[in-house]
């Protein structure tokens, strides 16, 4: 399906990796786990913080209640498997009639597969944002908030209908006065104060949990900590844009790659303006010959590889609404909304883990682990999961090209750190995100390629401090 697209307009696609996050294209199919009437309002400000905490502990208490029941009644008839499943099902449901801040911090929360088995991050990182898109009234509105006076002055035209719309922001096509067309991506009034008092009520929820015996030794407030800069770095459009501009200079050298160029002085603190790039489609990739499908997933690997081990600055959401391919050979990058920068040493350390992961030597990846780690438990059993890592790599590095899965590996490596009591830190698991969320895409176009043997070309250039 061939749509209007622009650089921030997330279409919302089911690949396998599950690592989605973003806008909705405004007319598509949303994961409706609850109604609308059913969800309570945004979070208050001021005395009536108070209130959304009752709600929330309301609503959160009597879902989880009947959640139990459903799955333990679901264990009964076809086994503990299926009433786990179906447990991690309700969960989801839960945080979606909780409404889109607790959707947007369930999505960030699915990523991190090593402190959250994987059945549950599956159920959360599949939530979508269910928001309607603002009125023309309120798109005007919005636009004047943002703009005052000027708004004549910075655009010749904004269309009023957007074309995307997710809990933040809403996506427009606008004309510039030298006639070039854009992307305004505009923050939802209000939004901002909203969504910090559901985060700050979050934090206070994760101190009540830390202390529980069950969670000694889990890093609940750290990862809950994370997760909320996360959501609410997503509301500074200004750092978004500058990011964008980052990405793009980062990227500039690599062959075949675009990024949009944003226009700062049309853009706001709660409005990024960039190129609009036409006539995108998720399926093109699908539809080209298959020696173009090829140098598309070479591309696409040397672009997180380039951010991994050269930049540091890293796009961790590639998943199709953010990733597009053109006819023309070009792989196209967008929206910066869910990047982190590594520090040298991480990006070291991370380079050093993928090299060693390659050559087989899992002693050394679980060294790395260790050293990266936020967190051991007391009654951590380090031997056992250094083994169980020298395992694991033999085990991968035996795998032909093809047989060998990124999510699997992941999956089983953060296994073994739940097990063992070992918490990685969110700057091993992030740029490790990154290519769990390209391999889905990656590996539909190319089934046969070499995810390690790619690699080594940019690994020698980190090695060798080539930028």
């Amino acid at each position: 399906m061939t749509r209007p697209a622009d650089p921030s307009a997330e279409r919302r696609t089911m690949v396998p990796s599950k690592f989605i996050f973003g806008l909705s294209p405004v007319g598509s199919a949303a994961l409706r786990a609850a109604p609308p009437s059913r969800r309570p309002p945004l979070a208050p400000g001021g005395s009536g913080l108070g209130v959304r905490a009752v709600v929330i502990g309301s609503v959160a208490t009597a879902s989880l209640a009947a959640g139990l029941a459903a799955a333990a009644g679901t264990a009964l008839r076809h086994g503990r498997p299926a009433g786990r499943r179906r447990f991690a099902r309700e969960v989801a449901r839960t945080v979606a009639r909780l409404g889109p801040t607790f959707i947007k911090a369930a999505q960030v929360l699915g990523t991190r597969r090593d402190v959250v088995p994987a059945l549950l991050c599956d159920e959360l990182s599949m939530l979508q944002d269910d928001v309607p898109p603002m009125d023309a009234a309120q798109s005007r509105a919005a636009l004047r908030e943002v703009y005052g006076d000027r708004l004549d002055t910075v655009f010749a035209s904004v269309e009023e209908t957007p074309v995307a719309s997710g809990s933040i922001a809403c996506v427009y096509r606008a004309t510039l006065p030298d006639g070039a067309t854009v992307a305004v991506k505009l923050r939802r009034p209000g939004i901002g104060p909203q969504m910090a008092a559901d985060l700050g009520l979050l934090r206070r929820g994760a101190s009540v949990v830390a202390r529980l015996p069950m969670f000694r030794g889990v890093p609940v407030r750290e990862v809950v900590d994370s997760l909320c800069e996360s959501v609410l770095g997503q509301l500074d459009l200004g750092r978004e844009g500058r990011d964008l501009d980052r990405l793009r200079e980062d990227l500039g050298g690599v062959p075949r790659v675009r990024v949009p160029r944003v226009h700062a002085a049309a853009s706001r603190p709660a409005a990024i303006v960039m190129d609009f790039i036409p006539d995108l489609a998720v399926d093109t990739g699908a539809r080209c010959p298959r020696a173009m499908r090829r140098t598309f997933a070479a591309s696409t690997l040397t672009v997180v590889y380039q951010m991994l081990f050269i930049n540091g600055f890293v796009h961790c959401d590639l998943h199709p609404g953010n990733l597009y391919f053109t006819r023309s050979g070009q792989v196209v990058v967008l929206d910066a909304g869910f990047s982190v920068q590594l520090s040298d040493k991480m990006r070291g350390l991370f380079a050093d883990f993928f090299l060693n992961m390659s050559i087989g030597r899992g002693d050394r990846c679980a060294a790395i682990v260790l050293e990266s780690a936020i967190g051991v438990a007391d009654d951590a059993d380090v031997p056992a999961f250094t083994e169980g890592v020298k395992d694991l790599v033999a085990r991968s590095y035996r795998l032909s090209a093809k047989e060998f899965s990124l999510i699997a590996f992941a999956g089983e490596l953060f296994d073994l750190q739940r097990r063992y009591g070992v918490a990685a830190s969110p700057e091993l698991v992030f740029p490790l995100l990154s290519l769990l969320v390209v391999e889905g895409t990656v590996r539909s176009l190319d089934p046969d390629i070499d995810f390690q043997e790619t690699a080594k070309p940019v690994l020698n250039r980190a090695l060798f401090g080539i930028r």
